[in-house]
């Protein structure tokens, strides 16, 4: 026990440090990684927005964020599968905390999320949000779109969400199509897999349907999404009801015929030719979940953005 701490989310000195917190126990943190609203020298952060009052269906993904960090206590500093490495190493990151919102007050939301992540965008770090459900993506796009221009979208769900809406509303289901209208991303280098509804349009968005996921094999789906997206700045965001309700049943609003979350973690394994410039994962809500289930597929999926973000920042510093 000599060289074990504990409560490493507080007691780290370095951004780099691995942790030695038992996994049933210590502050839960994304990863066991730092809590600070302190950006120098900063290479990732993890955000969570607990909000959910955009969803049509079951609400509860607000409570998501908590879900995530605590199903996340599994990975215990270990080179992490499947990246053989320890991501935090050469990859300074923080847990930047919650998003604060005025429960009373939705119509302060919207800005209020876009304000905070352009505050972290503008210290230079990548930024990975944890929903809450998934209108949060809107905000977060338009700080990112900012920074970048209109990014090519790649966005694994069980919904288009380009329901059309007036200006002002907020509804999960509509961010795409809003998005699409105000330039926020490149329509003709946007893609959405495993879409299991329909909506009225398609905004001109390359779609891989659920069945067709079903017959693909991952390295298919994989070389897809990366031809279709090319060269420029991405943004990935995965509604956690991509996966079939019997990997993912804590979410708002469940879809039958999904894939696998091994079929899905193996797609997302294989994008490293990306140049994914920010990342969310959305819609676990913990009270619909079984031991867990949702929020384990939630965590790892948002592991596997850390781990494709350390190799590529590991290409780039040689």
């Amino acid at each position: 026990m000599a060289n074990k701490t504990i409560d490493h989310a507080i007691t780290a000195r370095s951004l780099t440090a691995a942790a030695s917190d038992p996994t049933h126990a210590g502050i839960l943190s994304f990863m066991r990684r730092k809590y600070t609203k302190q950006l120098k020298g900063v290479d990732t952060v993890v955000w969570g927005i607990p909000f959910d009052a955009a969803t049509s269906n079951r609400p509860g993904a607000r409570f998501g964020p908590q879900a995530i960090r605590r199903a996340s206590a599994i990975f215990d500093n270990d080179p992490q599968y499947p990246f053989e490495r320890d991501l935090f190493a050469d990859m300074a990151t923080i847990d930047y905390g919650d998003c604060l919102l005025d429960y009373g007050n939705h119509t302060k939301t919207p800005a209020t999320i876009e304000r905070e992540a352009a505050r972290i965008l503008k210290s230079g770090a990548y930024l990975l949000t944890l929903g809450g459900d998934h209108f949060v993506t809107y905000p977060v796009l338009k700080a990112h779109a900012a920074l970048h221009g209109p990014l090519a979208l790649v966005q694994f769900d069980a919904h288009q969400d380009t329901w059309p809406d007036e200006r002002g509303r907020i509804d999960h289901g509509s961010f795409v199509g809003r998005a699409a209208r105000e330039g926020l991303i490149d329509v003709e280098r946007s893609i959405q897999i495993g879409i299991r509804t329909h909506a009225p349009e398609d905004c001109g968005i390359r779609i891989v349907y659920g069945y067709e996921v079903e017959e693909m094999r991952a390295e298919e789906i994989a070389d897809t999404i990366v031809r279709h997206v090319g060269s420029p700045p991405a943004y990935l965001t995965f509604d956690i009801d991509c996966l079939d309700p019997a990997y993912a049943p804590g979410t708002g609003t469940p879809v039958a015929g999904g894939p696998s979350s091994a079929k899905i973690l193996s797609v997302l394994r294989k994008l490293g030719a990306l140049h994914i410039a920010g990342s969310d994962v959305v819609e676990v809500a913990p009270a619909y979940d079984h031991a867990d289930m949702t929020a384990i597929a939630g965590s790892t999926i948002a592991m596997y953005m850390l781990g494709l973000r350390a190799e590529w920042l590991a290409e780039r510093r040689g």
